[in-house]
C-alpha cells in the first residue's frame, strides 16, 4: 500500500514536466535518438524517460546524476506474451536500472472476463520486481467497454499495481478525460493514474490532469512543454 501522497496531482505551482513520462518506444529508435532523448529529458526535467527494455541500461547510464527516472515497457504493446516472459522482462529491466515498469495486461483475457488469469499475469510482474520498481498496468482503454475498464482497474489494484494506465498509443483511441474520471471512480486513492495515448499538446495534457490523472505519458513531451510556453 502506497502513502496517499505517493502520486500527487498536478498543481499550477509545480512544473508540468515533473508529471510527464517522455516516451520513446518505436521500433526504429536507435542509440543516437535515445541519447538525444536522454539529453532532452534531463534538460526539461521530465519525471521519467520511458523506453523499451533493450535501451534501459544505456538510458540509465546517460541519466545518471539527474532526477530523471527510467521507465521500461513490458509485454508491449499487445499484452499477449506468456506471463513468465513478462515477469522475466520486468526483472531484467529492473536489473538494468529501471525504476518503473509499464506493463500491458493480457487484453484478450480481460475481454474474455478471465479475471483469475489477468490477476495472475499482473501479480507475476509485481512479484518479479519485489518492490524495486513501481508497476503501471496498461489497460488499452480504446479496445474495452466501460465495464471492462472498470474490471481491469479493479483487478490491477488487487494484484498490487501502483498505477493504472490508459493506453499504449498503439491500440484504438488514446487517453480521454471521460476514461480518467471513470477509472478514478473505481480505484482507491493509493493508486495513481497515468494518461497516455494521443497526448500532443498542453491543452490535452491539462484536461487529463484536471480529470484526475497523476501522470502523462507522451512521445511529444517537448512539444507539450513548448505549447504550454506559447500559451503563457
Amino acid at each position: 500500500m502506497q502513502e496517499e501522497n505517493q502520486f500527487p496531482f498536478w498543481q499550477p505551482s509545480v512544473s508540468l514536466a515533473t508529471h510527464i513520462d517522455y516516451t520513446v518506444v518505436t521500433a526504429n529508435s536507435g542509440a543516437n535518438e535515445l541519447i538525444h532523448c536522454c539529453e532532452e529529458a534531463a534538460s526539461e526535467g521530465f519525471y521519467s524517460l520511458c523506453v523499451n527494455g533493450g535501451w534501459v541500461r544505456l538510458c540509465r547510464e546517460r541519466l545518471s546524476g539527474t532526477s530523471v527516472k527510467v521507465s521500461a515497457v513490458v509485454g508491449f504493446p499487445l499484452g499477449a506474451q506468456a506471463t513468465r516472459a513478462k515477469a522475466f522482462e520486468a526483472s531484467a529491466a529492473l536489473d538494468d536500472g529501471a525504476s518503473e515498469i509499464d506493463m500491458v495486461l493480457p487484453i484478450g483475457k480481460l475481454i474474455d472476463g478471465d479475471r483469475d488469469a489477468v490477476e495472475r499475469d499482473i501479480a507475476a510482474v509485481v512479484q518479479a520486481v519485489q518492490g524495486g520498481a513501481l508497476i503501471k498496468v496498461i489497460l488499452e482503454t480504446g479496445l474495452l467497454t466501460d465495464e471492462q475498464k472498470r474490471l481491469g482497474s479493479k483487478i490491477a489494484e488487487a494484484a498490487g499495481a501502483d498505477y493504472i494506465q490508459t493506453s499504449t498509443g498503439y491500440g484504438g483511441s488514446g487517453a480521454t478525460a471521460a476514461d480518467i474520471i471513470l477509472l478514478r471512480g473505481e480505484i482507491s486513492s493509493s493508486v495513481g493514474i497515468k494518461a497516455s495515448g494521443g497526448i500532443r499538446n498542453a491543452e490535452s495534457a491539462f484536461a487529463l490532469l484536471k480529470a484526475g490523472a497523476n501522470r502523462i505519458g507522451s512521445s511529444s513531451g517537448p512539444a507539450i512543454l513548448q505549447s504550454f510556453s506559447n500559451r503563457a
